[in-house]
């Protein structure tokens, strides 16, 4: 069975129920793996999160900088195969590995790519599934070729070996479709995206990593440290990452920007990151504003200058942790 062709587009409206349980496979997000003596040391060294105290039931996000505080990956970073996971957009993965390795000749450490297919798996249903998988409790467990790790109320993330994949399938009775279901799920709880675009471009605290556990203050040095600790104790960040919502009359077609009303006129307000759209003319996203932005500020489409958008209320505070 050619299991990657199994996947159907879901169309929904904004109006419609989410399914009770749905899997996906993620063919747009890959992984980092990290093994060897070194790992933890050399990893909490490079991230903006605490790698020492994460805990083998725990995963966390994190960023990975430049020394000017400039953000080349997002990850969610978990214990995995004895060693560690980070997965992130797989278009960010080629820069992002060759910014990882710079220092590891150093060090006991081998960082590649990994090989392992990754699943989203969505719904009411999700954690029940997830619990027949694996004895174990927790927010990540191991299963059968891989690892599962919970990323919401009702979603959880597989990554598991290619060997291993027709089991799995072979045992769930998910609803199976495109990943732009999953999207639509980040997008709603704004959880950052970082595709290669946008690499180099934002500092952790405009993505909002300060707000989503992806930054310690206390951990000690890390590439790109002082930009990260400048932006919080002197208040020098000036923008932050929104969930966005509007209409549309077609497509919205990749890196499509938006406006902003400035009294009667418009000007550039930035790239969406990432976006999902209904089959009934509304879409939402996520974006990079300045975070001084009225609630009200209109939005529009620079493409689609008809096509009116708002910022919608965050599901967490931007407030440091």
């Amino acid at each position: 069975m050619d299991w990657q062709n199994t996947f159907a587009p879901l169309s929904l409206s904004s109006k419609d129920e989410l399914p009770e349980f749905a899997l996906t496979h993620l063919t747009s997000w890959g992984a980092i793996s990290m093994i060897g003596d070194d790992k933890k040391s050399y990893l909490q060294g490079q991230v903006t999160c605490d790698v020492v105290t994460l805990e083998q039931t725990q995963s966390t996000f994190g960023a990975h900088c430049d020394a000017k505080g400039k953000v080349w990956s997002v990850f969610r970073l978990f214990h995995h195969n004895g060693g560690y996971a980070m997965v992130q957009p797989k278009s960010a993965i080629d820069v992002e590995l060759t910014e990882l390795k710079k220092y590891a000749i150093f060090s006991k450490v081998d960082i590649a790519q990994s090989d392992d297919v990754l699943f989203g798996v969505m719904g009411e249903q999700a954690t029940s599934w997830v619990d027949s998988l694996s004895n174990e409790t927790g927010d990540v467990r191991p299963i059968d070729g891989g690892t599962a790790v919970k990323v919401g109320p009702q979603r959880w993330l597989l990554i598991v070996s290619d060997a291993s994949v027709e089991s799995l399938l072979a045992n769930c009775s998910a609803q199976r479709v495109k990943e732009s279901l999953w999207t639509y799920y980040e997008i709603e709880a704004a959880l950052p995206f970082v595709s290669n675009d946008q690499q180099n471009e934002h500092i952790p605290q405009a993505l909002n990593l300060q707000a989503i556990g992806g930054i310690s203050f206390t951990k000690g040095c890390y590439t790109g440290q002082e930009t990260v600790a400048r932006a919080k104790y002197r208040g020098m960040n000036k923008r932050a990452m929104f969930i966005v919502k509007g209409t549309t009359a077609s497509a919205i077609e990749e890196g499509a920007e938006l406006e902003r009303a400035v009294g009667e006129n418009w000007r550039s307000a930035g790239t969406l990151m990432t976006t999902y759209q209904f089959n009934d003319g509304k879409a939402t996203g996520l974006i990079v504003l300045p975070n001084n932005l009225e609630a009200d500020t209109q939005l529009r489409l620079k493409s689609q200058p008809d096509q009116i958008w708002t910022i919608a209320p965050l599901p967490y505070s931007l407030d440091d942790e």
